[in-house]
């Protein structure tokens, strides 16, 4: 397997994944069939795909049952463009570095409700949350922190369950698997009168390989919408995760007691009101409530605990007016209250208030341009105010089968509560601190496949980053000292013939560098390929290959503490599926086929082989 890693195995990869779209359709007659017509993350709006300006992935709820993919890391961790690493196997911490971004500086929206700032940690839901048959995901590439707040720098992912829609429908599943891995799922979701429900509880265990490594988790997922009058509709979601994770740190320290949990509630109320026929209005009340508890034992020593609460609560008020010939403007209000307290290092006890206004507006200049800007003001009670602005373009042209755009936007992340007052012995918060600052810029183009069978996209992008927050020489505080850039270029492919074929396949390069420092930033490949091919066959029977390819980038040893070359590495997982009825479906997963021995982390192994089988019933 280790041959897959050198550069002409990468060559190949590569030339696979980019023409293997393009030769596909060459051989297939086109089928009819549709896409996913609009996306909200780009805009806050139902915009459609091809009128964006924006680079936007989008994974739906039937691609993630059709890839077996059913943890939020597995389905992220599958897209070209967003490098993902997991300090160990299944439910360890994990972070993303969209386009070259800090961990830290993307921001997750769950169900239209923020699920991280930089007090809130989204590693632990990140590395152990299940998605379910409620679920969707949209990845918006570069800064929208003009929409969405503080955190949005590298882009936004959003994780939203879906409305039910339809005749009543459930499904039932179970799966066992290596590694002493049982799970299970059971979902509902329909359509009555003025209701529409969609629901899904799942969870289970594994054992993982490493001594005191096991993992057990529960997720739960709920949303319900009701129609008041053809102008009015509410509605709620209420999202629950629980897990429990052996924690043993890395492969030296080998800790045979430590132990992690987290519980993550999300809740929201929501409103959508036609207010006129070309102005609508939608509101959104909701909260988090986040508890997270490591627990250390040392011999000799008492027990070493650190709790972390953080508590918030939202409202957002949204308002778009599309009665001025060719624009559709949108304004509104977000307020936030949140509370932390945090008994490890720094011991937090502190609350933050937030007020942000935004405004965009959509033009259509003609019918084939689309152009967009906005500005947004959100004013902390911490820290001050911090202002940001985006503007994006997209020209159809050919026939609309091809799509130029480029966009530009400014975003920013906040400084945390440690990082403004955290106190002990060695370390005291600078109150002074400005917000971490970001400028980014990208150009694309989209070509779209006659028949809706797919699109080809490449996109470079560029973005500077200021203020950044770093220690002190002395390493006594912090303060905004640090300088970086990120840069390269992002291509994918995606061929969707239904019942027939599903083809995804992406390419990232990226350069990122600490420009103060004069060094690379850490765990940002150079190379990043992926690949997921699925083909339907006759009497029932399916089968797909995904595979994903990491090259070149720089890690610290954990033994040494010295930067280090870290390891290359390709994943191959292969599944397939027999619809022995109309409702029951066996599944059949591998993982790591070839039984790849890596580190996404230094001194944190990831899993080796492992299998699984599982029924699903339909009804």
């Amino acid at each position: 397997m280790k041959s897959l890693c050198s550069a002409g195995a990468s060559a190949l990869v590569l030339l696979v994944a980019i023409t293997a779209p393009a030769a596909l359709l060459a051989q297939t007659p086109p089928p009819a069939t549709a896409l996913a017509p609009f996306v909200t993350t780009a805009t806050r709006t139902p915009t459609e795909t091809r009128t964006v300006g924006s680079a936007v992935d989008v994974i739906s709820a039937d691609d993630l049952a059709r890839r077996q993919l059913n943890s939020l890391g597995a389905a992220l961790g599958a897209t070209a463009g967003v490098p993902l690493f997991a300090s160990g196997a299944s439910g360890a911490v994990s972070s993303l570095f969209l386009r070259g971004a800090n961990s830290n500086q993307t921001l997750f929206l769950v169900d239209g409700l923020r699920l991280n700032d930089p007090n809130t940690d989204y590693g632990v839901f990140l590395g152990g949350s299940c998605v379910s048959a409620c679920d969707s995901l949209e990845i918006a590439h570069g800064p929208q922190s003009t929409l969405y707040g503080g955190e949005a720098v590298g882009g936004v992912v959003s994780l939203r369950a879906q409305r039910g829609a339809g005749a009543p429908t459930g499904r039932v599943s179970l799966e066992a698997g290596s590694f002493g891995t049982v799970q299970g799922a059971v979902s509902a979701q329909g359509e009555q009168g003025a209701n529409a429900w969609n629901f899904s509880l799942q969870g289970g265990h594994t054992d993982n390989e490493r001594p005191n490594n096991s993992f057990d988790s529960a997720n739960a997922t709920v949303r319900l919408d009701h129609k008041l009058s053809a102008r009015a509709a509410v509605g709620a979601t209420l999202r629950w995760f629980h897990g429990v994770y052996g924690d043993p740190g890395d492969r030296f320290t080998n800790d045979p007691d430590n132990e992690s949990r987290e519980e993550n509630v999300l809740a929201t109320a929501f409103a959508t009101l036609t207010l006129a026929p070309a102005w609508t209005a939608h509101a959104v009340l909701g909260g988090q409530d986040r508890r997270f508890v490591s627990e250390n034992p040392r011999v000799g020593r008492p027990t070493q605990i650190t709790v972390v609460k953080n508590r918030r609560g939202v409202l957002d008020l949204q308002s778009s007016y599309s009665g001025v010939e060719r624009h559709r403007l949108t304004g509104g209000v977000t307020a936030e209250a949140n509370h932390t307290r945090n008994t490890g290092f720094g011991d937090i006890n502190e609350k933050q208030t937030l007020l942000a206004l935004f405004a965009q507006d959509e033009f259509t200049p003609r019918d084939d341009v689309f152009l967009t800007a906005g500005l947004r003001n959100d004013d902390f009670d911490t820290f001050g105010r911090a202002t940001t602005g985006r503007a994006t373009a997209a020209w159809l042209v050919a026939e609309r089968a091809l799509k130029l755009r480029a966009t530009f936007g400014t975003a920013f992340r906040s400084p945390s509560f440690l990082d403004l007052y955290g106190k002990s012995a060695f370390y005291l918060g600078n109150p002074g601190l400005r917000p971490e600052r970001a400028r980014g810029w990208d150009a694309g183009a989209d070509y779209y496949f006659a028949h809706r069978r797919g699109t080809l996209s490449v996109t470079w992008f560029e973005t500077d980053f200021t203020n950044l927050i770093a220690s002190t020489p002395d390493f006594r505080s912090v303060e905004n000292i640090q300088r970086a850039r990120t840069r390269g270029a992002e291509l994918s492919a995606q061929v969707t013939l239904p019942g027939v074929v599903e083809l995804r396949t992406g390419y990232t390069y990226l350069e990122a560098d600490n420009l103060t420092a004069g060094l690379r930033l850490l765990r940002r490949p150079h190379h990043r390929v992926s690949v997921d091919a699925w083909r339907a066959f006759d009497h029932g029977f399916s089968l797909g290959v995904g595979l994903g390819h990491t090259a070149q980038r720089e890690d610290v040893d954990a033994r040494t503490f010295r930067r280090v070359n870290a390891e290359d590495y390709a994943v191959v997982r292969l599944y397939g599926a027999y619809a022995m009825t109309k409702s029951m479906t066996v599944k059949v997963r591998i993982e790591n086929a070839f039984d790849e021995r890596y580190e996404e982390v230094s001194g944190y192994p990831t899993l080796g082989r492992g299998a699984s089988v599982g029924v699903e019933w339909k009804f």
